[in-house]
């Protein structure tokens, strides 16, 4: 037999008594307990506060039949803001402690929501054992509800569920409203698609990282804030053309798939976006010149390298749409092989001039740093 008073002790997180049923916690005492749950009964039949507070009852009734020396109460949170209801319960808790004396607490919990206070009550008092009341006939809802309230109430976890679903809603309505029904599901699948590569590449991380240094190029009065911020209006120009490239060359007899719609996109947004880049690049490059000299040979090849990937890929963008016999593509099939082969010959070019460009600035830049050690000598 247990030493001591046992206090049984049923936790309404959600301050289910005071929202429905009108009742101020806590609630200390077999009758009063017993009015309580009838009382939320008879205002929300269905609420599973209802079955723990009964369950606390009987747990007493029990202890008591056994001889020991027990109390039932009852406690509750708020209904709309946790972290207040926590501390509420702690200080209710509190009172309902000086009042009764306890040794020891038994929890009862209508589930896994209301397990979160176990480090508050253990705070304050051993907590013998923790009785789980759960409806039979559905053993896991409670437990599986939560877990899902829980998940979709984190904003991380939100953005990416809700964020794509409504956007793809909004989307097919869209097209629906402009005349464009046929295309609504490729559109849709389009920029699901497009957020799932965003997410899988990492894409977001890079975006916060340029947003940082857009921030601390604006704080620190940069040049480079000027063109980050040309950078990101070319961006959007260039992906809206894109897409917009997409619908102009898009037919359903197409037997090229995404890659045909994919090539399409770069067709018309890769010079928008090899703008974009060398906008970036002559910022960081002027930055660099003027704060960090000596760490310009690392920058100095950025508008090369960006010049000539855009340039294959403009190149290798013409050639897939030729030879596809795309309609109305203004470059003939005959002409494709040019393209791609000048396009990748140029790009080639300006990345190995790029090359040089940077091997010429380190070795002076090393020479330059050797005489000044040998000066200082």
């Amino acid at each position: 037999m247990t030493t001591g008073r046992t206090l049984v002790l049923s936790v309404d997180r959600d301050d289910d008594i005071g929202w429905k049923a009108k009742i101020k916690s806590p609630v200390v005492g077999r009758q009063e307990c017993l009015k309580a749950a009838d009382t939320l009964a008879l205002a929300d039949p269905e609420d599973s506060d209802v079955n723990a507070i009964f369950s606390a009852v009987k747990i007493y009734d029990e202890l008591i039949a056994k001889g020991e020396e027990a109390v039932v109460a009852v406690i509750a949170g708020n209904h709309l803001h946790m972290i207040e209801g926590d501390r509420k319960i702690a200080a209710t808790l509190d009172d309902v402690i000086a009042e009764t004396e306890p040794s020891s607490c038994i929890l009862v919990s209508d589930g896994a929501e209301d397990e979160y206070v176990v480090p508050i009550i253990q705070s304050r008092l051993p907590v013998a054992s923790i009785r789980r009341v759960i409806v039979n006939q559905m053993p896991n809802l409670e437990g599986t509800y939560y877990i899902l309230k829980k998940l979709l109430d984190d904003p991380k976890i939100s953005r990416v569920v809700f964020v794509p679903l409504g956007l793809a809603m909004l989307l097919y309505a869209s097209a629906f409203i402009l005349g464009y029904p046929g295309t609504a599901t490729i559109v849709v699948i389009g920029v699901i698609g497009m957020y799932l590569l965003y997410k899988g590449f990492g894409l977001d991380e890079f975006i916060h990282g340029s947003i940082n240094a857009l921030r601390a190029s604006m704080s620190r009065g940069k040049f480079s804030f000027v063109t980050y911020s040309t950078t990101i209006v070319l961006g959007v120009i260039g992906f809206a053309i894109g897409f917009f490239t997409v619908l102009k060359y898009y037919t359903s007899d197409s037997s090229m798939g995404v890659l045909l719609y994919v090539m399409s996109f770069m067709y018309g947004a890769i010079i928008w976006l090899i703008v974009a880049g060398l906008v970036t690049s002559v910022g960081v490059i002027v930055d660099v010149y003027i704060n960090e000299r000596e760490n310009l040979a690392k920058v100095i090849v950025f508008p090369f390298f960006v010049f000539a990937i855009g340039l294959i890929l403009y190149g290798a963008s013409i050639y897939i749409l030729a030879v596809s016999s795309v309609p109305e593509f203004p470059v003939k099939p005959t002409d494709a092989g040019m393209y791609i082969m000048y396009s990748t010959l140029f790009g080639l070019a300006c990345a190995i001039v790029g090359v040089i460009i940077q091997y010429v600035i380190a070795k002076r830049q090393a020479v330059q740093q050797k005489e000044a050690i040998i000066e200082n000598i």
